[in-house]
């Protein structure tokens, strides 16, 4: 796609057309799927609600979407009423459910990004199972998954990055990341077109994250280019779909 066009659409078209592209060059979603998407009243899950409820004509196949948001013991201020009723208008029921992620962590150990991921993780498949759904939606967009994957570089030693078709073998369920080729600049000025306002509240163990000097690196030797981030992302195509664990 060129990305000439992308800089004449609007960015809530933008997004839609990148979030087909992935879909249908990666086979994120087949007829019949039953779909639950991850919302955390974050623009950029709730963007994605938007553009999966809004391209099922277009795609021309037929699937079920449902929403879920997972509320913590140390967040869960969510405005989810807001976040409810902006779901159900785009046609997508919403669920919420609560999961003590302190309240599990064992004597001495301390609350951290990986712990709370997993915990949220581990619960939306067994919800997903316990409801017969096959696919979970994340919102992960093209930031966050090309900086996932230098940060595993340089922190871990190993090329480990987001794919965005994660098929599990142990469930029946696979990850679905539709946000894959969207920048997050994308997104924000797709929320403000549509007037999508931030309902989530912000999480006091990620003020000092990592994730935000990678940012600042990525930034800094892509020129901040979409068309820099998207070849780069196509370089690591051969670890990033269809992995299964």
């Amino acid at each position: 796609m060129a990305e000439r066009f992308l800089r004449k659409v609007s960015a809530a078209e933008a997004v839609r057309k990148l979030a087909a592209r992935i879909i249908l060059e990666k086979g994120l979603i087949a007829e019949g799927d039953r779909i639950l998407i991850a919302v955390s009243g974050g623009k950029d899950s709730t963007v994605m609600a938007w553009a999966l409820s809004s391209l099922r004509p277009a795609l021309k196949r037929n699937y079920e979407l449902e929403a879920v948001h997972v509320s913590s013991d140390f967040c869960s201020c969510c405005k989810k009423a807001a976040l409810r009723s902006r779901l159900e208008d785009w046609g997508i029921p919403f669920t919420d459910i609560f999961v003590p992620v302190i309240g599990r962590l064992k004597p001495g150990k301390k609350m951290n990004c990986y712990w709370c991921s997993t915990q949220r993780r581990t619960e939306l498949l067994k919800y997903s199972i316990e409801h017969n759904f096959n696919k979970i939606a994340l919102g992960h967009h093209l930031d966050d998954i090309i900086e996932t994957f230098f940060m595993n570089m340089t922190a871990k030693g190993e090329l480990l990055a987001m794919p965005v078709l994660l098929k599990y073998r142990k469930y029946p369920v696979s990850l679905v990341r539709p946000l894959g080729l969207v920048e997050e600049k994308q997104i924000i000025d797709c929320a403000a077109e549509m007037n999508i306002n931030r309902a989530v509240c912000t999480c006091p163990y990620g003020i000092h994250s990592e994730r935000r000097n990678m940012r600042r690196r990525v930034a800094e030797f892509t020129g901040n280019s979409g068309a820099v981030k998207r070849r780069i992302l196509k370089a690591m195509d051969s670890m990033l779909c269809d992995l299964p664990i």
